[in-house]
């Protein structure tokens, strides 16, 4: 976490599959892994990854992680249309 590939010892990012915040717009998304120096974020239930600069991303609040994961889980039990 601290210092992961090499951001320095005060950025501090969430482990990949956790849900992280963006804070520069406030949404949330699952953390997938990194593109050059950017936080790879998926949002709940699917959609495009958006990059986040490490320095904006933090971990989720434990109910907005909450109604992430519940959001996933509804989009994973829907029928195909």
């Amino acid at each position: 976490m601290a210092g992961e590939r090499g951001r320095g010892p005060n950025v501090s990012v969430p482990e990949r599959g956790s849900f992280a915040v963006d804070e520069r717009d406030g949404r949330v998304g699952r953390v997938t892994g990194w593109a050059g120096p950017y936080v790879r974020l998926r949002p709940p239930g699917g959609g495009p990854e958006w990059d986040c600069p490490p320095e904006s991303v933090r971990p989720a609040p434990p109910g907005l992680a909450l109604r992430a994961r519940v959001t996933e889980i509804n989009r994973q039990g829907q029928l195909p249309r």
